[in-house]
């Protein structure tokens, strides 16, 4: 993406959810002049951190004792919780000398659990300021540290390249030179060269489909950059693959929570689904039910109604999965109904037999 796209992503990102976006980008391409940018369009104060030339006690403060306790003095950049909102730049983060500089930031980068501020050591930040990370990629070009796997994924990786129509753009808007402004429109290789793919080495985890999940359901991206997007997050493999299952499911699988309450609702639905999409409602009406502790009566009375609609087949697995579960498995089993679900039973009771 350009810059021009790396400040519409940022600005969804930062305004809608609390995750730390990472961009990755070459020297000079626009990264920090864009993060400032956003911040002035966005009304943020905007403090930079330049890890590079910091140490543990620039980030945690400096210790002191009253009484008996120890506590940490708050840094000077660090924003007042009654600020209207900051964005914290935490620029060059792979370029920390010390080893124990970049274990102390991590902690900051990293987004908060839920209902959990974002802490660094003994300070909290308030929940309206926002954490934005930069570093130039290590290709072998720059006097860089490589990051962790584990920090890597606490982040959404961006990837920013030089874009002449961008710059170009850029330039008109400060009244730069307009010599050498002409001389880039005909020589647009003179700007920044494109170094090795940016990639870092992103992978799929937990932690990162909900984070994609987060971004699906709070941000909007423009075109063809949500998958560079979640690119950053899960690995530009999977993100393919994610968002091809995507296009190719446009008509979703009735949820578990759309048959247990809204049964009446989704009843043609369920019965009219192809069987794939039958197989992973049954699939997540397992796995729901499999934490419950007891099934209400709505619920079960749904739930016998779903069974009834699925073909023979289905059924039969459908009831032997469920079996398994204590909390569900009185329940469908009561004489009222038989008629849906006695023939299951006495399908596997042959099988035991």
């Amino acid at each position: 993406m350009n810059v021009e796209q790396m400040k519409r992503v940022l600005a969804e990102i930062i305004t809608r959810t609390d995750l730390t976006p990472c961009v990755v980008g070459h020297r000079g391409v626009g990264k920090t002049a864009g993060i400032i940018q956003l911040c002035r369009d966005l009304g943020k104060r905007y403090i930079p951190l330049r890890l590079g030339q910091m140490e543990v006690g620039d980030l945690v403060g400096i210790p002191y004792r009253d009484g008996e306790t120890m506590h940490w003095s708050r840094p000077s950049w660090w924003p007042a919780a009654d600020e209207e909102g900051v964005v914290v730049h935490c620029d060059e983060l792979n370029r920390a000398q010390q080893e124990d500089t970049l274990q102390a930031i991590f902690q900051f980068v990293e987004p908060p659990a839920e209902g959990q501020p974002r802490a660094l050591h003994t300070h909290t930040l308030a929940p309206r300021h926002r954490v934005i990370v930069t570093i130039n990629p290590p290709d072998g070009t720059y006097q860089v540290a490589s990051l962790d796997r584990a920090l890597i994924d606490r982040m959404v990786m961006l990837y920013v390249e030089s874009d002449h129509a961008c710059w170009d753009r850029y330039a008109r808007s400060r009244g730069l030179d307009d010599s050498v402004r002409r001389f880039l429109v005909a020589n647009s290789g003179m700007l920044a060269a494109r170094g090795a793919p940016l990639e870092m080495p992103v992978e799929p985890t937990e932690r990162g489909w909900e984070m994609v999940s987060l971004l699906r359901r709070s941000c909007r991206f423009p075109d063809g950059l949500e998958m560079e997007v979640y690119a950053g997050i899960v690995g530009r493999e999977a993100a393919v693959m994610f968002l091809h299952w995507c296009a190719e499911n446009r008509i979703r699988p009735v949820t578990a929570d759309e048959v247990l309450e809204r049964w009446d609702e989704v009843q043609a639905r369920c019965a009219a689904q192809r069987d794939d999409l039958q197989a992973m409602t049954m699939n997540e009406l397992v796995n729901a039910l499999a934490a419950a502790r007891d099934l209400p009566l709505p619920h079960e009375e749904h739930l016998v109604a779903y069974l009834a609609i699925l073909p023979r087949d289905m059924r039969f697995a459908m009831v032997k999965s469920l079996l398994r579960l204590p909390a569900v498995a009185g329940a469908i089993s009561k004489d009222c109904y038989d008629g849906v679900v006695f023939d299951a039973i006495r399908q596997i009771s042959r099988e035991i037999a």
